[in-house]
């Protein structure tokens, strides 16, 4: 058994794991999830991106003319994704993925022309391909924009891009020895096992890549990540006869 730690914040917990304290355990089962028949096979990856953008300070009352506004620079840059559907859902021929600008910190005082600001951003596709495209769109109408804003004298500001991954996407095929183990402790607890692919990104992501083929079993979690959650206590259950089940060694019919 290993629990991790730091899920919510990128899959920490998972990606720094100790791996040879594992010993070599041919399947692996992750709990996270909704409804208990649910066997989730596959997730999305998500790479993160950090956007600084320094501008030029002036007084906003004396001399906004002589300033460049990092909030203008990020604001074109954040319009241009939008418009061309690069921000958000991503929809691209056959291509799907996402992406979202997600904080934003700069200035200090409203009678400075903000002279830096900074950008935490994410894209996601099950397609690694397509994701490094939305880092190569993002960085692009970043640079784009910082070039359209310009002082009385000409000047303009700069942008650093720096893009990282938070875990890559993963897919386990049907005849998986995992995924074949799951769907039959389900259906002998009475259950109709229902194979998922999801959007999010689960503990299975960096698993799967250290060599250990997981699947993500639900567990009776509703409206996660909202001050509404709550728990499905039936489903959490009928999880735990599961999980016997599974930590008991079922055996195959």
């Amino acid at each position: 058994f290993c629990w991790m730690v730091q899920e919510e914040i990128g899959l920490v917990g998972v990606r720094l794991l100790t791996t040879s304290k594992l010993g070599k355990p041919r399947m692996c089962f992750n709990w996270d999830g909704k409804m208990s028949d649910m066997v989730c096979i596959g997730a999305t990856g998500d790479s993160g991106m950090l956007i600084r953008i320094q501008g030029i300070a002036s007084h906003a009352g004396a001399h906004p003319e002589c300033g460049v506004s990092a909030a203008v620079i990020a604001s074109r840059a954040i319009d241009d994704l939008y418009t061309n559907g690069w921000h958000g859902l991503v929809i691209k021929g056959k291509n799907t993925g996402s992406s979202n600008v997600g904080v934003v910190e700069g200035g200090a005082a409203t009678n400075v022309v903000m002279p830096e600001l900074t950008i935490k951003a994410e894209a996601r596709s099950h397609n690694p391909r397509f994701r490094q495209k939305i880092l190569d769109e993002f960085k692009k109408a970043f640079l784009k924009a910082a070039k359209s804003v310009k002082n009385s004298e000409g000047k303009q500001g700069s942008v650093s891009f720096e893009s990282y991954l938070k875990y890559d996407s993963f897919r386990l095929p049907e005849e998986e020895p995992a995924v074949q183990t799951a769907r039959l402790a389900i259906k002998k607890q009475g259950g109709q096992p229902e194979l998922t692919i999801a959007n999010g990104g689960l503990d299975a992501n960096w698993m799967t890549a250290h060599g250990f083929p997981a699947v993500t079993l639900g567990c009776g979690q509703q409206d996660i990540h909202t001050t509404s959650e709550t728990l499905m206590i039936d489903e959490y259950l009928k999880a735990c006869r599961v999980g016997l089940l599974l930590a008991t060694a079922t055996e195959s019919d």
